[in-house]
């Protein structure tokens, strides 16, 4: 075991979104930062190739700001920023370049002097009186032991917060959303793709919105105007569905489509699942690979034959990772409920805001998808980033305190964006005002913090 380094005053655990952000916050704050990372590079989900959901609400307005503004704003400096899209049903997704995105985040944390280790792998902590004291992890030279003032748990399996014996919910392997890959296919022809949309509505998910006051056809008019691939095509579709039928592809709900290169011409897809996986079972998890890269292959094969547009297309990539939807719900001193999204509702101490529908995707097909109240947005309770029972952790991303139905619509990587800053504005605010426990923290004063650096917490429906 190495000595034990005492220099971070906040440490964060998981590089996705949550803790990018919280990793950028709590240095913009004046706090020493270490980032921990399992992986060989920073980024989790954020350099996937998907949209960036969450980022808006229904309505076109932004819902977050400070470090998402600073990664998107490096994207447009490399020139792979495609913005914000419409999918004519409930959602907006601000749309990358993953390739730029990795550069960015790597961008951010280097000039903010965020110290990153990556490939270290957590495997114990300890604990006394409730607050952690050191975290071990496993690296490439061995093991290593850091000790720091406040911890943040962005892994989104909640693995910081279990180790220290932190109060989850997770529900059965059977039960849990499924597993996907995502992958990316250029060379698209976008004219004829798009033409496609345009003329064939029913083959899409279109017009299931609350603020939405169109036909499936004009919303298909809309989206060919805005000349962007940002829509479902729909299993309930004669394309999707024949292939379902036949074995072409494997069951899904629809192939959610999106742009993320205008120059290569390429296109993110997500299309592949497996169900009935838990994603913090190493074992399980790994095993689910080569179904899911048989998945995108198939998949890749379908679109190239039945789908207008991708005659000519070629497989550019696939994610690094098997993205995982759903696993631990860290039990907090708040729970985001069912009521608090599905209504809209506001919150005294709200220190970020949510706004995607209720998305929990099934086996197969199966999906359920419940809009909050008039396509607006309902605020996240600072007590739902701290564990009960611990003093100096708080947790940020998909591992927050919430319902299963909550965390359907929380989890997305706009709003882990969103939490990840207040996590981490907290975590520096308790290293300079020499607290020991964040719920010494006044919330109003974290709210100013935030506002003025560029959190969205009021003003939005």
């Amino acid at each position: 075991m190495h000595a034990v380094n005492r220099s971070p005053e906040v440490i964060i655990l998981g590089s996705g979104p949550a803790g990018v952000a919280a990793a950028c916050a709590a240095a913009d704050n004046g706090a020493n930062v270490t980032l921990v990372e399992a992986s060989p590079f920073p980024g989790g989900e954020l350099v996937s190739g998907l949209p960036v959901d969450g980022c808006l609400n229904a309505r076109g307005e932004w819902l977050v700001g400070g470090p998402a503004h600073a990664l998107f704003e490096g994207c447009k400096r490399r020139g792979g920023y495609i913005g914000p899209l419409f999918d004519w049903r409930l959602n907006w997704g601000v749309c990358i370049d993953p390739v730029a995105m990795r550069r960015a985040i790597v961008e951010e944390l280097a000039r903010r002097r965020v110290r990153l280790m990556l490939s270290s792998i957590l495997h114990d902590t300890a604990v006394r009186d409730g607050r952690i004291t050191t975290v071990d992890l496993t690296q490439r030279q061995g093991r290593a032991q850091l000790a720091a003032d406040v911890f943040v748990d962005a892994s989104g399996d909640g693995a910081l917060a279990m180790l220290a014996g932190a109060e989850y919910e997770q529900p059965e392997a059977s039960a849990l959303q499924p597993v996907s890959l995502t992958f990316r296919v250029g060379n698209v022809d976008m004219p004829t793709l798009m033409k496609f949309i345009r003329d064939y509505p029913e083959e899409f998910m279109l017009a299931e919105s609350p603020v939405i006051d169109k036909s499936p056809a004009e919303c298909a008019r809309a989206l060919y105007d805005a000349g962007l691939p940002f829509v479902p095509l729909s299993a309930k579709g004669r394309v999707l569905g024949k292939a379902i039928a036949s074995g072409a592809v494997a069951p899904c709900t629809a192939v959610f489509m999106w742009p993320t290169s205008l120059t290569r011409r390429e296109v993110g897809l997500n299309m592949t699942r497996l169900a009935g996986i838990d994603g913090t079972d190493n074992a399980a998890w790994s095993a689910t690979l080569p179904e899911l890269v048989r998945q995108v292959e198939k998949g890749a094969a379908f679109l190239k034959a039945s789908v207008p547009g991708f005659a000519d297309a070629v497989l550019a990539d696939a994610a690094y990772s098997v993205g995982v939807r759903e696993t631990r719900r860290i039990r907090g001193e708040t729970v985001l409920n069912d009521a608090t999204v599905r209504e809209a509702l506001r919150h005294a101490d709200g220190i970020a805001r949510g706004t995607h529908h209720i998305d929990i995707h099934g086996a197969g097909t199966a999906q359920t998808r419940i809009p909050v109240r008039g396509g607006g947005s309902y605020d996240i309770p600072f007590g739902c980033l701290i564990p009960c029972g611990l003093r100096n952790l708080l947790v940020a991303g998909r591992c927050l305190s919430s319902t299963r139905a909550a965390n359907g619509s929380c989890r997305v990587m706009g709003t882990c964006l969103a939490t990840g800053q207040a996590a981490g504005t907290a975590a520096a605010m308790l290293v300079g005002e020499g607290f020991s426990d964040p719920r010494q923290l006044d919330v109003s004063v974290l709210r100013a913090r935030l506002t003025a650096q560029g959190a969205v917490l009021d003003g939005v429906a």
